[in-house]
């Protein structure tokens, strides 16, 4: 066929719900045009090795059963930035011309890269030094990402956070205690407030709110003394910081750092506070590795056949976008320039002061 292209996909980044779906619905809207798809495993790391780690996606592959299954079947990383690649002698070192080289040597016309904002950035950069047609896809469970109302991952662990109080609030009301929730949300408070509004939490704590422990406890006790009620949800986001303004991390191996215990830390507070018992829960990747609900299901196929669309349209450097229930693109670089936290005035806000939540402040 004159007209075939042969494009490469990638995942990027941290995994969420939806990824699968967005490679099936990339690969079905290809085959139509009669375009071969590579699938690049491990995001750019597969790039970086020789012989390079890719395979060639059919229809055949991409029976209903993958847009069901959680992660991603390409694999994918959020670790070693090409730019800066970490070397075993301790030194760093650009590799960047080698994922060029290698994108290049696979005969690529376009690349689909999904990711957050930190991917896209790395992938917009390469493209630009490399000379290639990037298309972005946003996949984030933060829904960080700005241009975007929303990116595939999102709805998934915002469902499971809410899953998590509706089972949290039997066992809390069984032992009269109040039940803390640590969610993720790495500089936004997305997921604590959709979840927090949406599974009747009494207290939901975001990175973008300063809160005051003395707030939240009265909060508690209005409860329990007005309400009558023996038990209390409170939602809190990892990147909430200490009444001090410290941000609570934990060190893993190899000395990376990622946010962590600000749910213990107000737990113990809200407890000497308020004389309640109190116990925490943190869902950690739970948010992330399982199977997508239809919302997430239904962007990442609008996403990956608008992705394929803007290729035969010769239309790059896009990110994909959702806005107004409608699929859109926009560059990539006013994406990454503008982050999607919550809006302190917006109407999740809003909502969740007049349904009395204690926002802390």
């Amino acid at each position: 066929m004159a007209n075939k292209k042969r494009i490469g996909i990638l995942t990027s980044g941290g995994d969420c719900a939806g990824l699968n779906a967005v490679i099936r619905a990339v690969v079905y809207a290809a085959a139509r045009l009669g375009w071969e798809v590579v699938g690049i495993e491990d995001g750019t790391a597969g790039l970086l090795t020789r012989p390079m780690r890719y395979k060639v996606l059919t229809r055949e592959m991409f029976d209903t059963t993958i847009m069901r299954l959680g992660g991603t079947i390409l694999g994918t990383t959020n670790k070693g930035n090409p730019f800066k690649f970490p070397m075993p002698d301790g030194s760093f070192k650009d590799r960047s011309d080698e994922i060029i080289g290698g994108i290049k040597e696979l005969g690529l016309e376009a690349l689909i890269g999904i990711g957050g904002d930190g991917s896209m950035a790395i992938l917009k950069t390469l493209a630009k030094r490399g000379n290639i047609n990037l298309i972005c896809i946003p996949k984030t469970i933060d829904n960080d990402v700005g241009k975007t109302e929303s990116s595939v991952g999102f709805e998934t662990a915002a469902y499971v956070a809410t899953e998590a109080l509706d089972r949290l609030q039997p066992t809390a009301a069984s032992h009269d205690r109040v039940m803390v929730l640590e969610v993720m949300g790495r500089d936004a408070g997305n997921i604590a407030m959709t979840s927090g509004i949406a599974g009747g939490a009494d207290v939901i704590l975001i990175p973008e709110i300063p809160y005051s422990i003395d707030k939240v406890a009265q909060k508690i006790m209005r409860v329990r003394e007005e309400e009558r009620r023996n038990f209390a949800l409170v939602v809190v986001s990892e990147a909430v910081r200490t009444i001090e303004g410290s941000a609570l991390q934990v060190e893993h191996f190899g000395g990376e750092k990622r946010y962590g215990g600000i749910g213990h830390y107000l737990g113990e507070r809200i407890a000497a506070k308020t004389g309640f018992e109190t116990r925490v829960t943190v869902l950690g990747h739970v948010q992330r590795g399982c199977a997508p609900i239809p919302g997430d299901r239904l962007i990442a196929a609008a996403f990956g056949v608008h992705a394929v669309e803007l290729v035969a349209a010769g239309k790059f450097d896009r990110m994909v976008a959702w806005s107004n229930r409608n699929v859109i693109d926009v560059p990539i670089e006013d994406a990454i320039a503008s982050q999607q936290a919550v809006d302190i005035n917006g109407a999740l806000v809003r909502t969740a002061r007049s349904l009395g939540i204690c926002l802390g402040d």
